[in-house]
């Protein structure tokens, strides 16, 4: 099952790049950010005739996420939700649609749009730790559920200085501060484990380029785009490859897909074979 996140930045904006990407990779799911579109505008009908559903939870010219899919998903959830008693703020954060989740086939899908933080001085850098900080407590209602969770999205966060082109350069900057670091570990806890890892180890692999200073052109990138699984579904994992070529379209979206493909038949059947082992984990 190959499974997509993408930061489109604008979905009517980007729409035919989003339609001629997937008639080429033909992903199962993909899960987007940014789409910056209010639910009654959101264009379902292109990928209807894909064959696919669409899952959107917007608002106008900011934020918005959905996921697409091949596949029926079940309980469909928009924001957070199941954990307001270990997070007694939890109303402010949802103004700002940046949540959708999911179960397709077995595993909870949850797409995210992590806010940037704009600078450290700012109150939307707290905002960005205090969200951060509720979707761990998010990611803890899920751990009680024991589901297989495959958690993707646009985190505005590099987990290492591998992930940045110039780390010196940018070091405790935006995106890069151990404060952020922190924040993205306390989310997953080593119960998720970032897909990309898995198969590759060095540098030089960016899903973001800004569109200033001919970046993209440079090759001076970010990885801040991230498919975070269950340790259960490692072994799983076939593939987890960044997708650069849509960055050199005309008008692109600054962010490039990321996609893992997963051995969907081997995990069904090690589940259902294994489930009473599994549930004392």
């Amino acid at each position: 099952m190959l499974i997509a996140t993408w930061n489109v930045n604008s979905i009517r904006t980007r729409l035919s790049q989003i339609i001629d990407w997937m008639n080429k990779v033909n992903p199962d799911i993909l899960c987007l950010q940014e789409t910056k579109v209010m639910d009654g505008s959101f264009p379902i009908e292109p990928f209807e005739n894909l064959g696919y559903t669409a899952e959107f939870y917007g608002q106008k010219s900011y934020n918005g996420v959905a996921i697409i899919s091949k596949i029926k998903a079940n309980n469909v959830k928009k924001g957070f939700y199941g954990c307001k008693d270990s997070e007694p703020n939890i109303d402010i954060f949802q103004d700002q649609k940046r949540l959708i989740s999911a179960e397709i086939n077995g595993i909870k899908i949850i797409n995210v749009y992590v806010p940037n933080g704009s600078s450290l001085e700012s109150d939307k850098f707290e905002y960005k730790i205090n969200w951060l900080s509720c979707l761990a407590s998010f990611l803890n209602e899920q751990e009680k559920k024991e589901e297989l969770i495959c958690l993707m999205g646009d985190f505005n966060i590099a987990p290492s200085n591998l992930d940045i082109h110039d780390p010196e350069k940018y070091e405790g900057g935006i995106m890069a501060t151990r404060i952020e670091r922190n924040a993205l570990d306390n989310v997953l806890k080593g119960r998720l484990i970032d897909s990309f890892r898995i198969f590759e180890k060095n540098t030089g692999h960016w899903s973001w380029w800004d569109y200033r200073n001919n970046a993209y052109e440079l090759n001076k990138g970010w990885r801040i785009d991230h498919i975070y699984i269950s340790k259960e579904l490692s072994s799983k994992l076939k593939s987890c490859v960044i997708d650069s070529s849509p960055r050199a379209n005309l008008r692109p979206s600054d962010h490039a897909p990321v996609m893992i493909d997963l051995n969907l038949n081997e995990i069904n059947e090690d589940f259902f074979e294994d489930e009473d082992d599994f549930f004392e984990i």
